[in-house]
């Protein structure tokens, strides 16, 4: 794609990476296939593709710019989907940071959007707040005929089932292993996760102490920054990365760590790109690079080690059929897809695939509770292709999958499984 910027605008970092970025692109179209949004609209500016055109309007001639723009741009999900499909290696995942950001500098957003993405950021990484929330919602729910869109929306999407408060990450932990330690791992307990599923730090303990790991947990490192970085909340995101960053460089110097554990796709995603979004902090950008270096999806850590040592006996005809579900955040956010269907067969699970794995359930954070619309009708369409799929229960590697999921059909994260055919609890 050419490109037009001035050298003015060139001087600006932010600008000179969307450059190089919009160059690689050739508007080949392949993206348009696997892009979610596109699928279900057929609107080329809701296409990566069609996307990336408007952010080079945006970014070149900002005086141009209309809210039509921030529509568009808004509808996108993140779900990279689009990056993994892309001949030319676009970095779809940067440019559409960069496109917001200008976009929300330029445009300003309507009150209650404003509004509905404070209180978003604000709560739910945290997650005795979005316990809290949780429990409100019940009432909310008496009057939300006379609430706004966004809030009626927002209520229709938290959970009826409100379990216990995980206490991991309530305070700094250390789980001692079963046997002599070989590893010393960080976990990061995450945030919404504590609230809505303590059940998936649980297994991952258990699992992780079992193979000779030490597990430690810090408080401080109550949330990845995820949600907020999404939303343009700015601030709230780099407050908790900034947190989660001081805390494990204390542990790092204070002992050898072998890897930072996420349990949590979205979160993985996030913190392995602390080194790139915090590549200009002089206080932080080293400890950033090294915490991205380290950090591991927990099924990563799991391929490197011996699994079969701890696995119980493969019951007659295994423990049964589940579907995978891949995560947008993993296959495409991290590039993990086969890795945890080869495990949970390890295991001695029947593992099934639906159709169009690919495609995003209609989750990606607080995607749900903006755009609502379009998350139903790609949930529906995810729930059928599941059912198709012939197996009694999912498996999934994202709690905000799970959450969106989890229904008719048992949806449970795929440590969960691996944690009951080691003589853990069973997972549905």
């Amino acid at each position: 794609m050419q490109t037009h910027f001035s050298d003015a605008q060139l001087l600006d970092p932010q600008i000179r990476e969307a450059d190089g970025i919009l160059r690689k692109c050739v508007h080949c179209g392949f993206c348009t296939a696997t892009c979610p949004t596109f699928v279900m609209t057929g609107d080329e500016r809701d296409s990566p593709r069609g996307r990336i055109w408007l952010m080079r309007e945006l970014l070149e001639s900002p005086e141009s710019v209309s809210a039509d723009t921030g529509y568009h741009l808004d509808r996108c999900l993140g779900c990279l989907a689009c990056t993994t499909t892309c001949p030319s290696g676009v970095d779809y995942h940067h440019l559409i940071e960069i496109g917001r950001d200008r976009m929300d500098a330029l445009v300003k957003r309507p009150f209650a959007d404003r509004m509905m993405r404070r209180l978003l950021a604000m709560v739910i990484p945290h997650a005795s707040r979005f316990r809290m929330m949780m429990r409100l919602g019940r009432i909310g729910r008496l009057f939300a005929p006379l609430m706004p869109g966004n809030m009626r929306a927002a209520l229709a999407k938290l959970p009826t089932r409100l379990p216990a408060m995980d206490r991991i990450g309530s305070k700094t932990m250390e789980f001692a292993p079963r046997s002599p330690a070989t590893k010393r791992v960080i976990l990061l307990a995450g945030c919404a996760q504590r609230a809505l599923d303590p059940a998936i730090n649980a297994s991952t303990v258990r699992v992780l102490t079992k193979l000779g790991v030490e597990v430690v947990v810090r408080q401080e490192a109550h949330c990845c920054g995820a949600l907020a970085h999404h939303i343009g909340e700015t601030d709230a995101a780099h407050s908790a990365m900034r947190a989660a960053l001081l805390a494990w460089r204390e542990e790092l110097d204070a002992k050898p760590v072998d890897a930072i554990i996420a349990n949590a796709s979205g979160c993985g995603t996030m913190v392995k790109d602390y080194g790139h979004a915090l590549a200009g902090d002089p206080e932080l950008a080293d400890i950033a690079a090294r915490v991205s270096s380290l950090t591991m999806d927990i099924t990563e850590f799991l391929a490197d080690m011996p699994l079969q040592n701890i696995l119980e006996p493969i019951p007659d005809g295994g423990w049964g059929a589940v579907t995978y579900h891949s995560a947008c955040s993993l296959q495409h956010g991290q590039k993990i897809h086969d890795l945890p269907i080869t495990l949970l067969r390890e295991a001695g699970f029947d593992v099934r695939q639906p159709l169009e794995p690919h495609l995003c359930c209609g989750s990606a954070g607080v995607y749900n509770i903006l755009q609502p619309q379009m998350a139903d009708g790609l949930k529906a369409r995810k729930l059928d292709n599941l059912r198709r799929a012939g197996a009694p229960a999912v498996a999934a590697g994202n709690i905000g999958c799970i959450t969106q999921l989890d229904g008719d059909i048992p949806v449970r994260h795929t440590i969960q499984y691996i944690d009951w055919a080691t003589g853990g609890p069973p997972a549905y």
